[in-house]
């Protein structure tokens, strides 16, 4: 099973994100633009994990997000990797509590599960909106969308994700733990 972690924001804050977008999708060639329904902010990917790993891997997980309080975030402006003038990948960063020291914590609980995948990279907060197979250069759309910053959210919830890869590709909540009450109430 090909599995993730990640933060589902509230349709809310999607919204403001889609608004932003909305009239710039479409118009930039060779620029796929996913359906809003697979949209998340990724905490650590695991690649293929064995089924037989799957109890394991819940355990650990739940006893992670246990461990940090609800984050308060915002979207705040867009960017590209690799880089806006040769693109691949279109996001919009999100600002606000650090998330590095949860991702850190699922990757490694992920890790003593037997999900040898678990992607290395280092951690950057974002929501992918559009994807190029070949470089593009998005600097016009970049420099069209900034100065964007969304209402503050709460991300209260992580779940673990499956990917259903193909021509479609579909993602199913496997399970989902709350983060702890912040102490602000």
């Amino acid at each position: 099973m090909r599995l993730f972690a990640a933060l589902v924001p509230p349709d809310e804050a999607l919204d403001e994100v889609s608004r932003a977008i909305a009239p710039h999708v479409g118009q930039v060639p060779g620029l796929r633009w996913p359906d809003r329904a697979t949209w998340h902010i990724t905490l650590a990917f695991f690649g293929e994990v064995p089924e037989l790993a799957l109890p394991e891997l819940e355990l650990r997980l739940a006893r992670a997000v246990r461990r940090y309080s609800v984050l308060d975030l915002a979207f705040d402006g867009f960017g590209a990797f690799s880089s806006a003038r040769r693109a691949k990948v279109l996001w919009v960063g999100v600002a606000g509590d650090s998330m590095t020291r949860l991702a850190d914590s699922v990757k490694a609980g992920a890790r003593r599960a037997g999900a040898a995948q678990t992607d290395g990279k280092r951690f950057h907060p974002h929501l992918t909106l559009a994807r190029a197979k070949s470089e593009t250069d998005l600097r016009p759309l970049i420099e069209s969308l900034s100065g964007f910053s969304s209402s503050p959210w709460r991300a209260e919830h992580v779940r673990l994700v499956r990917s259903h890869t193909g021509p479609q590709v579909r993602y199913e909540s496997l399970a989902e733990w709350a983060l702890a009450p912040s102490e602000q109430g």
